[in-house]
Parts: C-alpha cells; structure tokens; sequence
C-alpha cells in the first residue's frame, strides 16, 4: 500500500504541475462536458446546447492541436560530455576554487578556504519571503522537460529549500549571512536538471546549452550562487561510519532522479523548510536535514547517531552547478548492529540495498595530503572508487582530508 500511495502521488504532482501550465486545454474540455449534461429537452434549450457543444469541441480541437505543436516544438538530447572546465572557469568570488572531475559520473566545483569557513564560521540564514519562481524563459521548456526528467522514475514535487548565496570566506568577526528561498522539487528539474540537456527548436535547427546562458555572466566565469536565477536546490550527504571502521552506504534504485544503480551516501536528500524550522544557522540546518536523511533512509535510531560535521561545499556542474553540502556522521554502534536495518517509509523506493565498507579515513586523508590523486589513493576502497556517485566520493574526500587533520575519525 504505501508504495502504490506514492506511485499515485507522484502521477498527481505530476499533472497538476502541467495542467497548471495548460489550463485553457482543461477549461475548454471542461465546455465541452458541460455542453453534453446541459443538454435539455425544450427544442431552444436542445438548440442552444448543441450550438454551445458545438463551440466548445471547436475550441478543444483547437487547443489539443496548439499543445500538440509546443509539445513537439522542441527536440531534446543528453549532453554526454564532461563539463567544460576549461573553458567556464569559477567565481571570482570563490578563493583557489578547481573542479573535480569524477569519470562518467560528474564534475564539482570545490574550494578547501570554504570548506574552512564552513567548518569555522557561523553563518546565519535568511530565508525570502516570496518563495522561487521560474523565470519566463524556464516556464516555456517546462512542460517539455518535466516527462523526459520523470520518465522511468518516482518523483515527487515537494517543499524544498534553495540556496542564493555561498559559505565564503570574511574578514572581521562578524556572522556572515547566507539566503535560502522556498521551492518546489520541479523547479530544480525545470531548472538546474535542464543544463545537462541540448535543446534544438525543431522549426529552426537552432540548437542551445543553457550551461551557456544560465550559469555564465558576461565575464564567461560560473555565476555565484547569489546572482543565479535557477532554483538551485541544496543537496545534503553524509556519510555514516560505524564505531568499527565501516562506511554505511545505499544502493539508490532505479527510479532515483540522480545517481540511479550507483553507490550513495547512507544519508542524501535536499534541504527542506521543516530543517529551518527555529534555526538560524547554516551548519546546523544542515546538520539537521542530514541526520534526518540519514534516519529515513537507513533505519538508524536518533540515538545511535553520536555526532555529525558538516564538512564541505561544493557545486554539482552537470545539474545546473547546483550547491552541495558534505558531512560526516560518527555511529554508536558497530557494523555488526546496523547490518540488515531497512529505510523507512517510502524511502525504501529508493533504496535497493545497503552496503558495509571497511574505511580508514585518517589514512586515506593523509595521502590526499600528500598529493595522491583521489581516485587512485590506495586508502580509497575499489568498490566506492568503481561504484561511488558524486556526493559520495566527494563526502569521502571531505572526511579524510577532516579526519587526517584532526587526527582520527572517532573522535
């Protein structure tokens, strides 16, 4: 039962978001009903009624065959090539910022003086009073993109927080201040999900990267976050090690939107408006949306979470360089007490199995120290080398280089 009430939610999330967008086809079936049940038995009433019938099935024909030409108005293609680092390069504003490029998988846009700020600075948050709307441009693809974006998979348009603005640096000894605006989960599919794909008006041949127009300003570098106009929705991963040495990871499903079949961190999601609820502080939003996630998706208890660090920044440039945060949540217990625990509730559409990897953080974050390349330290497990999504290789990396400086990862 629960899994057929979210099947059928996200059927219904799914048409209300397109008949919001086409509602004069709706209003026009909507005539066309009306002119049949009217129907009365006077010969005037008779007539009128066949005239209004009449009308409104003209209209309907009309618009179907208007919908029909802007559904088939554009022609979309995966875009299979890594992100052009070269040639966008990042933020002025972001200190020695580089991009990581993890093969088939994606690229993100790291810097280590913002993970320090993270990790040493408080930040507080302001959240907009209007929440995000997409812009004219976005709205045109949207219905196009939507079915391409869902197809094969179980989506649903929640309430979910973006992000415009960035955990920089500072001088002084004031609190920065980072802003979060309320979303719906569509809006990042129609928005940030859109750049991974070529667009070509079938009319003209014209073809378009939005990577080209929405994420570069007029100086060709990546926007910061506070001058993108996408919904850049804030992604949250933690990833979960035992009192033992081992990493707690999911096997996301097939019908996960991002990294399907791949591994993922035990807790990954999207921050949500009940994670700010009575909070002001980034770090501890955060923190809050990962231990959630962490609880929905692995069947752990709010008590054998001993502690989690929010660790590092980054942004996801195959998805619309879309925010990232990464963190590390230390258990209570050891492999042995979280082998077999379920997700809960419809978490478990998403997740098709977990996995236990022996993990010696400390010694993998000292040879990144060193200057090993990431992928081919020996302390990084093949499994996670091999089958590793980007949020956790990424939340790997944010926990060795964390555990390597302050000297283990249990403490």
């Amino acid at each position: 039962m629960p899994k057929l009430l979210s099947r059928t939610r996200t059927r219904t999330d799914y048409l209300a978001f397109l008949l919001s967008r086409e509602w004069p086809v709706l209003v026009s079936a909507l005539g066309v009903v009306l002119g049949v049940v009217t129907l009365l038995p006077s010969a005037l009433g008779l007539a009128l009624s066949v005239i209004a019938l009449a009308l409104g099935t003209i209209t309907l024909i009309r618009d179907v065959r208007l919908l029909r030409a802007r559904w088939s108005a554009y022609d979309f293609s995966t875009i299979a090539a890594p992100f052009p680092c070269e040639e966008l390069p990042p933020p002025l504003a972001y200190p020695d910022a580089h991009y990581l490029h993890i093969p088939n998988r994606g690229t993100v846009m790291l810097s280590a003086e913002m993970d320090k700020a993270l990790q040493g600075r408080r930040f507080t948050v302001e959240i907009d009073e209007e929440p995000y709307r997409l812009p004219a441009r976005l709205r045109a693809t949207a219905p196009h993109v939507l079915p391409l974006q869902s197809r094969g998979r179980l989506v649903f348009n929640g309430n979910v927080l973006g992000m415009h603005g960035e955990p920089l640096p500072a001088t002084g000894t004031g609190p920065g201040a980072v802003r979060l605006h309320r979303a719906r989960f569509f809006d990042g599919q129609c928005s940030n999900e859109v750049c991974s794909l070529r667009i070509t008006e079938t009319a003209t041949g014209v073809e378009h990267d939005l990577r080209r127009h929405e994420l570069v300003d007029s100086s060709g570098r990546v926007r910061p976050l506070s001058a993108s106009t996408l919904a850049d929705l804030v992604g949250v991963s933690t990833i979960a090690v035992t009192t033992d040495g081992f990493l707690l990871a999911t096997v996301q499903s097939a019908r996960n939107s991002a990294s399907p079949l791949l591994l993922a961190p035990a807790g990954s999601g999207t921050l949500e408006p009940k994670d700010a609820e009575d909070r002001t502080d980034l770090t501890e939003i955060v923190r809050a949306a990962m231990e959630r996630e962490l609880l929905e998706e692995t069947g752990l208890r709010p008590e054998e979470l001993l502690t989690t660090h929010v660790l590092g920044f980054g942004r996801w440039m195959e998805r619309g360089a879309k925010p990232e945060f990464f963190g590390l949540t230390l258990l209570s217990v050891d492999s042995e007490r979280v082998r077999g625990r379920k997700p809960v509730g419809a978490e478990r559409l998403y997740t098709s199995a977990q996995v236990l990897v022996e993990l010696d953080l400390a010694a993998l974050g000292a040879q990144l120290g060193a200057g090993a390349d990431l992928l081919t330290a020996p302390g990084l497990p093949p499994r996670l080398r091999d089958d590793g999504s980007v949020p956790l290789v990424l939340g790997v990396r944010a926990a060795a280089l964390w555990a390597a400086e302050n000297g283990t990862a249990a403490g």
